[in-house]
């Protein structure tokens, strides 16, 4: 599928890996429906977006809500004039060990049940139904187009990533499960999961940690946003890729 082709809805798009995406298509000539909970940085995308040969058309969404995912799909397809797919990027972090003992006073400390389910409505249920509303919609007006799930490195395991790793996890292994349902109907559906990238989810992390861990990246150096769109830019252009996910962490192993 060709890029100006392309009308593709990005969620979360209102900063990071959401934006960098939305802005790169609207500059090949895409039509793209961004969402996120960030109303002001949906307004700033779309005020650095007036100039590009596309057009990102914004809308509050919360994917954890399964309403609003469906009329955030019925109100794309109408903005934009059609709808080829979804890039599937909302999501969040709650991290934190599933168990672990305090050191000064010797307490047990539990992950709260509400601290894994906020990253699973999010991650996982929120994206599954984007997944579902965004193919439910392109089958009934007969189109076909390409599904992009973000998964991440931490899907093969990483320390107080229990719920995140779960949910990055499934939603790579849900990639072979949809791109073999969706087959039919001419539509494929890939992965891309990143390793450490640049981002304001990451700009939060202790800068020790973070030095430790990029001295461990066989590349050199963390990634940035540009190295994870050119994944999802193969996985939109290159027709015969479906069902697979692409690792873009420059060698880094959890």
């Amino acid at each position: 599928m060709r890029l100006e082709d392309s009308k593709l809805i990005v969620t979360g798009a209102a900063q990071g890996l959401g934006k960098h995406f939305a802005m790169r298509l609207a500059e090949a000539g895409a039509q793209v429906a961004a969402g996120d909970v960030q109303e002001e940085g949906l307004a700033a995308l779309a005020d650095a977006s007036k100039a590009l040969k596309g057009n990102i058309h914004t809308r509050p969404l919360d994917v954890s809500d399964e309403g609003q995912v469906g009329a955030f799909v019925d109100w794309a397809y109408e903005a934009m004039g059609g709808l080829t797919g979804l890039v599937n990027n909302a999501g969040i972090l709650r991290d934190g060990l599933l168990v672990k003992k305090d050191r000064k006073t010797g307490e047990i400390v539990k992950l709260s049940a509400d601290q894994w389910q906020a990253v699973i409505d999010v991650n996982l249920t929120g994206a599954t139904l984007a997944v579902r509303d965004t193919v439910a919609k392109m089958v009934d007006k007969e189109q076909k187009g390409v599904i992009i799930n973000m998964s991440s490195l931490s899907r093969h395991g990483n320390r107080g990533q229990s719920s995140y790793t779960a949910a990055k996890a499934a939603l790579a292994a849900n990639t072979v499960t949809w791109a073999r349902e969706f087959a039919r109907f001419g539509i494929r559906v890939g992965a891309v999961a990143p390793g450490m990238i640049r981002t304001p989810m990451t700009d939060g992390m202790n800068e020790k940690a973070l030095e430790a861990l990029t001295k461990r990246i066989p590349a050199g150096r963390i990634g940035v946003p540009e190295d994870i769109w050119l994944a999802v830019r193969f996985v939109i252009e290159c027709d015969f890729f479906t069902g697979r996910t692409l690792d873009v962490d420059g060698g880094l192993t959890m």
